[in-house]
């Protein structure tokens, strides 16, 4: 038996498929990846061995990726499932049926790579220390004063040289660490990258707007947060995961 994930892809695209399992098989935690041309096959697949995972594209003739995934919930041991797909309206039905994650194509390597940690999270077994934990609370020096700050509290980060400025509310403060390291603990809480230099909490965004200044902006209530074009598309899919409460 190969070790790692058992992955089924479904995808009608040929080359899709290919490129899709191709891309699969290249991450460390990935054993076996096998590939179905719709979902009849999928179906008979599923019926012949198990996976710890399956990415469905949604838009196929016969059984649709949905379809698939209703089918799936079934099993009394179900894969984990992933949707990959060129549209966004299907979202909201997608966590609807336990969706781990959902990609928009074309996504960048990194984000597949991110898909994958998530099932791993999934289906592995429990790690010792939940890294969500970490700088649950964070410690700061004002005026000669030690300030303990609730990161649930915390509407963004933003780089500050050595520091990060931590923005809660009315009020800001100075943490010596990275903006990197608080991105790696931090994203299992809700936090995620907008731009290179802040993180925002997706709890506290209450809107994205277009501005004629500064373009693209997440707004919470302790301000506006710049999101680059590089990393809008991950916010809008987080937000939409945030929405049916699976950070």
């Amino acid at each position: 038996m190969a070790a790692g994930l058992r992955v089924l892809v479904v995808e009608d695209e040929s080359s899709t498929r290919a490129e899709l399992a191709g891309q699969l098989a290249e991450q460390a935690s990935v054993g076996d990846v096998q590939c179905a041309a719709g979902g009849d096959e999928a179906v008979r697949l599923l019926g012949e061995g198990t996976f710890d995972a399956a990415f469905l594209d949604i838009a196929m003739p016969g059984l649709t990726g949905i379809d698939v995934a209703r089918i799936l919930r079934r099993l009394s041991h179900p894969p984990a499932i992933v949707f990959v797909t060129a549209y966004d309206n299907h979202a909201v039905e997608a966590f609807g049926l336990g969706a781990v994650d959902y990609l928009l194509k074309p996504f960048r390597p990194e984000r597949l790579a991110e898909a994958v940690a998530r099932i791993g999270r999934r289906t592995g077994p429990a790690p010792a220390g939940d890294k969500a934990d970490d700088l649950a609370v964070v410690q700061v020096e004002l005026a000669g004063r030690t300030v303990f700050v609730r990161r649930d509290d915390i509407a963004y980060a933003e780089a500050h040289g050595d520091y990060v400025r931590l923005h809660s509310g009315q009020h800001s403060h100075l943490l010596r660490q990275s903006l990197t390291y608080l991105e790696e603990v931090w994203d299992a809480a809700g936090f995620v990258r907008a731009h290179r230099s802040f993180l925002v909490n997706l709890a506290s965004i209450t809107e994205l707007r277009v501005t004629s200044t500064a373009g693209l902006v997440a707004v919470t209530g302790a301000g506006e947060v710049p999101v680059s074009r590089r990393h809008s598309r991950l916010l809008r899919e987080r937000l939409l995961q945030a929405v049916r409460g699976d950070r």
